[in-house]
């Protein structure tokens, strides 16, 4: 397959991630809208993020004051697993690749990416990986831009009500998965009955917002991790 061809094939296999990203993005515009941020503000985080779970951490703690280093240890422990995919990914890029085009490739390495990328057979090239990344990026950014707009545009009960719409992407993600696995639902749980105490005890109230999200995310998958160990093979078997 030439480059031309293989572009265009990354490009097309990028497609239904980026309709996925527009409504995401959609509501991530109007959630920052709705915290303080104006829409050139929303666009240049979606731009230069592409993360949603990291972006919807950020933004409390960008209008609220938070420090620099709050808001990096944050980004680092929400968007660590993006490093992993990274790494395992580029196991499968030929040899035509060039570390700034690795580089490249790694800042949009979402989980529909690596999805999309890594179930393909054989190796892939760069050509086709700038493809594949460039529609979801297209669709993340637009999304968000419109989102923005809307948020000036509609009146502010429905914006309210828009603006909890990305709350509900993650609980319909993590619903299904706590629900046919025990150890997950636990540590879902766990993590919110921590989130809930730096919420009502005065002393642990006084925590900011961002350092909450880190050490709730840490304290909860250390726990369950500890309980529940995941045995190899080798281990497991009788």
């Amino acid at each position: 397959m030439n480059r031309q061809s293989s572009f265009w094939q990354g490009f097309k296999d990028g497609l239904p991630i980026c309709f996925g990203y527009l409504s995401v993005a959609f509501a991530f515009g109007i959630f920052a809208l709705s915290s303080g941020l104006n829409s050139l503000q929303a666009l240049l985080i979606s731009m230069s993020n592409v993360t949603s779970a990291g972006q919807l951490a950020a933004v409390p703690i960008m209008v609220s004051g938070g420090t620099l280093l709050e808001l990096a240890a944050s980004q680092f422990v929400i968007n660590l697993r993006y490093s992993l995919m990274s790494v395992s990914l580029s196991q499968k890029f030929d040899r035509s690749f060039r570390l700034p085009q690795k580089l490249l490739c790694a800042f949009v390495v979402t989980d529909e990416v690596f999805a999309v990328a890594s179930s393909r057979e054989g190796e892939v090239d760069a050509h086709y990986m700038f493809g594949l990344i460039l529609t979801p990026y297209l669709g993340w950014s637009v999304g968000t831009i419109l989102g923005a707009v809307a948020g000036n545009l509609l009146p502010a009960v429905v914006i309210s009500a828009l603006g909890i719409a990305i709350y509900a992407m993650f609980i319909a993600i993590v619903i299904p998965a706590a629900r046919e696995n025990t150890k997950t639902l636990f540590c879902v749980v766990l993590a919110v009955g921590l989130s809930l105490a730096f919420h009502f005890i005065p002393l642990l109230s006084k925590v900011p917002s961002g350092f909450v999200v880190i050490i709730c995310a840490v304290l909860a998958s250390t726990v369950a991790a500890l309980l529940f160990p995941i045995q190899s093979k080798k281990e497991g078997a009788p």
